[in-house]
């Protein structure tokens, strides 16, 4: 499917703030001093402070539980969330209301389908982003979530899906099991993936076996900001579309003043969808305009925030680590990319480790981050003196 014209944003975004402003408290200082009326250019919006999703966790630990985001009551939402962070977010009632079913039309979902979910039905909007979007479509779901592999292809096996939403990675786990098991996966044809990095070798493995393979690019807070679609040719076109119902700006990391055309910067994304609004939320991911409609999808992160297997990562939590095992010494978390898949490896200085300690270490890493990795003990003073918490090691796409 190829994207159509890209509606003028701004007389809805006029509405909506003339609508939420008043109800939704955090919208108040962000407002102050701003005639609405006056907002019709990205210019215009730029003059508006930028809410930091860095900021979101102390926040709403002062004003709880949803910073003062929300324009009605918590128990007035579909579902409410709480997310790593931890950030909490909301569900609105009503269809499609993270915007998803113009990302699965795009990557060739259609009324009927049967849709495998395997986003997280845990705690996290993940799966529910998709879940609404493939109903406003007029599609089934199966709720598998992640992992439980074995009943997963069970469920291939007898209800034949079309299509599969989920991160990339653990759609070539299912299709790597389903053949070396001699399941028939066949009937998955297409998948909407996100959540996880997509580098050329992975779709291009997924393409091999039959499966048409587009991506998202979508937040827990603001779901689907973008998307991928095919251009005239039935080929993939550049770069992720940006959906019809959010503003997404380009700034100067740190600060949020718009960039130059093909600039790298930070992704800020307005989104006034229900009674959740977010008014230039800086995301902390780094993006560049191709055109007026097209980002360049996901080029890293301006902090040392770091999402793995779908899970954002903080400094913080590597710290917490370190707290709570006081003999180690400087750390560092490693993410880099096994295999098609992401993997972290926590580097810890210690002098003189115990028999017990690096299992004790992983467990914690676990229970803090909720993502298994490994811990690789160094000697005192090897680790890099540059600052950084958590490396990102892994190759960043075009």
């Amino acid at each position: 499917m190829t994207e159509h014209a890209r509606p003028d944003p701004f007389p809805h975004l006029r509405e909506r703030l003339t609508t939420l402003h008043g109800r939704s408290p955090a919208l108040t200082p962000q407002l102050r001093g701003v005639d609405i009326a006056s907002l019709r250019t990205p210019a215009d919006l730029a003059r508006v402070p930028l809410l930091r999703k860095s900021d979101l966790p102390a926040l709403q630990a002062e004003t709880p539980p949803f910073g003062g985001i929300a324009a009605k009551a918590p128990g007035r939402f579909k579902r409410l969330f709480l997310s790593p962070g931890p950030i909490c977010e909301a569900q609105d009632v009503g269809d499609d209301p993270f915007g998803a079913m113009r990302a699965l039309r795009a990557a060739g979902f259609a009324a009927g389908d049967i849709v495998l979910n395997c986003f997280s039905y845990h705690l996290t909007p993940g799966a529910f982003i998709l879940e609404t979007g493939a109903h406003a479509l007029g599609c089934a779901t199966i709720p598998a979530g992640p992992g439980n592999t074995e009943q997963t292809l069970q469920a291939i096996t007898q209800l034949k899906p079309d299509g599969y939403c989920g991160p990339p990675d653990f759609l070539k786990i299912l299709l790597d099991k389903a053949e070396a098991a001699g399941i028939d996966a066949s009937s998955l044809r297409k998948s909407l993936v996100s959540g996880a990095a997509l580098p050329p070798s992975l779709r291009a493995d997924l393409e091999a076996r039959g499966v048409k393979t587009r991506q998202a690019y979508a937040t827990a807070e603001l779901g689907i900001i973008a998307y991928e679609t095919d251009g005239p040719d039935g080929a993939l076109a550049p770069g992720l579309f940006v959906n019809d119902d959010v503003i997404v700006e380009i700034v100067r990391a740190g600060s949020g003043d718009p960039v130059a055309l093909g600039a790298v910067g930070e992704v800020v994304v307005t989104a006034l969808r229900g009674d959740f609004p977010l008014l230039r939320l800086a995301t902390g991911d780094l993006s560049a305009f191709l055109d007026s409609t097209r980002i360049r999808g996901w080029m890293g992160r301006a902090d040392q925030t770091t999402k793995v297997k779908g899970m954002f990562v903080h400094p913080a939590e590597v710290i917490e680590i370190g707290k709570r095992h006081p003999e180690l010494g400087a750390l560092r978390l490693v993410v880099r990319r096994e295999g098609e898949q992401d993997a972290m490896t926590l580097k810890a200085e210690v002098a003189a480790p115990g028999a017990s300690l690096a299992e004790a270490v992983a467990a914690t890493m676990q229970a803090v981050t909720k993502l298994r990795g490994d811990v690789e003990f160094v000697a005192p003073g090897s680790l890099p003196n540059d600052g950084k918490t958590i490396a990102d090691e892994r190759t960043v796409g075009a």
